[in-house]
């Protein structure tokens, strides 16, 4: 496994970051392991080098914090062996002030977070999206305050506009705030819009990038059918990709990833990670896995060269997407949280 700075830190992430969405309880979303079933793939992570391991308080509500917590603990992980990230924005209860980026949700967030967890800090503390409610300097003062406190050591965002992010870092660096170290945005060989603006943008102000879903929640391993049937409970039942996904275009993406996989002799999901790996500025993809030869895989991609004709035939299909997954809701359902300026 190799190691790389998140951003302009002197935090060391392992090139894959394990994505723990996947972990919690199966009544949030039927394809989400249990605790029992999520246990081999934190000891098959931590055996292939990961150290970097991705959740959010909304994550089966609060289990998956929970699951991640005593798994490390179970397993004897020494804490500062490991990088633990979460996120906080979305709904954490159906009272107004128990979502978005206000100090007083934010002051509540990242102590029920620490206490799920069973950590006194967590490495990366994360906006889960843009809260157009809340001025900018509440929400950066508010996680200057939980830095200053000891409870987070680098604070990071998620997706977003670029002038949007833009925001976040011109007011930080004009009061003094805590800067962002991290983008975790959606990227993928048949999402590639952030190529236009974010990624650059990360990239100019030195800036880590983490992206979710860089095997477009599965779509990219080939399975899927134009009608939104396919082998996995999750194929058939996760309908934000189905409103995500399933244009034509991404269709003949899918096809050129299976000729260069099929002439390597490798999987669709190997070559795609290995393509997003291979792309500018990039930190560490956060990989989701249910089965271990999933893992298996992330893991083999991770050291998997692709040549100029390879990266080439991948990037052609491409054709362009209108904004997605930007939109501030619950990530793993269709419920919009409306903002009260509506």
């Amino acid at each position: 496994m190799d190691y790389v700075q998140l951003g302009n830190t002197g935090l060391r992430v392992s090139r894959l970051c394990l994505g723990c969405m996947s972990y919690g309880s199966p009544q949030w979303r039927d394809w989400v392991l249990d605790e029992n079933a999520a246990l081999p793939f934190f000891e098959h992570a931590l055996k292939g080098g990961i150290n970097f391991f991705d959740t959010a308080d909304v994550y089966s509500q609060g289990k998956s914090e929970e699951i991640l917590g005593r798994t490390l603990n179970k397993l004897g992980v020494e804490r500062e062996r490991v990088v633990i990230a979460t996120k906080v924005c979305m709904p954490m209860g159906t009272g107004p002030n128990q979502k978005g980026l206000s100090k007083k949700h934010i002051r509540h967030a990242i102590d029920a977070s620490l206490k799920r967890l069973d950590v006194d800090y967590v490495d990366l503390y994360q906006i889960h999206r843009f809260d157009p409610d809340c001025p900018i300097e509440e929400t950066l003062e508010a996680l200057t305050g939980v830095v200053t406190s000891g409870k987070v050591l680098h604070i990071g965002a998620s997706s977003m506009y670029a002038w949007q992010f833009a925001k976040y870092l011109h007011v930080a660096d004009r009061d003094g705030y805590s800067r962002f170290v991290s983008m975790q945005n959606h990227y993928n060989l048949i999402y590639r819009e952030e190529e236009r603006e974010m990624i650059p943008l990360c990239r100019s102000e030195g800036v880590g990038v983490v992206p979710w879903s860089p095997l477009a929640r599965g779509f990219l391993a080939g399975d899927r059918t134009p009608d939104r049937s396919g082998a996995t409970t999750r194929a058939k039942s996760d309908q934000q990709a189905h409103r995500m996904y399933y244009r034509d275009s991404d269709f003949a993406v899918v096809e050129r990833l299976k000729d260069v996989a099929a002439q390597r002799g490798l999987s669709n999901a190997q070559v795609a990670l290995a393509w997003i790996l291979h792309q500018p500025g990039i930190t560490s993809p956060i990989v989701g896995a249910t089965k271990l030869d999933h893992l298996d895989e992330a893991l083999q991609a991770q050291q998997l060269e692709l040549d100029h004709q390879e990266l080439a035939a991948l990037a052609e299909a491409y054709r362009p997407h209108p904004v997605l997954g930007h939109a501030y809701q619950d990530p793993a359902s269709s419920s919009t949280v409306q903002s009260s300026k509506a």
